[in-house]
């Protein structure tokens, strides 16, 4: 039995480290390209980096902040990404008020919900 010890030990942590690799964690937000349109509005391409696992935990949209916290728009993933990593979607007509300077893009998904990597983009430069 003692010589089964270390075996048994070895084998749990094998069990632990092999289940934490198809955990999904939070959405990341990995790269963003912001462009403004001829008429004002903006588009954003964003790369998001999320462990996709079916239908039950997936990255779920991304979504763009102002400073001080408003919805300036948002991309509804519909599906899930499992063998597409990182993925980039993009969304057009984003309306960004003149004085803000910098918005916040930030990733969800449906267990964690908002959370991950989160970048600043600056916009409206004069």
């Amino acid at each position: 039995m003692q010589l089964m010890k270390p075996l048994l030990s070895g084998l749990s942590g094998l069990v632990l480290l092999c289940t934490g690799w198809a955990v999904a964690d939070e959405a990341d937000v990995v790269d963003v390209k912001a462009t403004q349109a001829s008429d004002g509005t903006w588009r954003f391409d964003v790369a998001v980096l999320h462990a996709d696992a079916g239908w039950d935990h997936y990255a779920d949209k991304w979504a763009v902040f102002a400073p001080d916290g408003t919805l300036l728009g948002e991309r509804v993933l519909l599906h899930p990404h499992d063998n597409e990593q990182p993925f980039t979607r993009s969304q057009s007509g984003i309306v960004i008020p003149p004085d803000v300077k910098s918005v916040t893009i930030r990733a969800h998904d449906s267990v964690h919900e908002w959370g991950g990597k989160e970048m600043v983009v600056q916009v409206n430069s004069d």
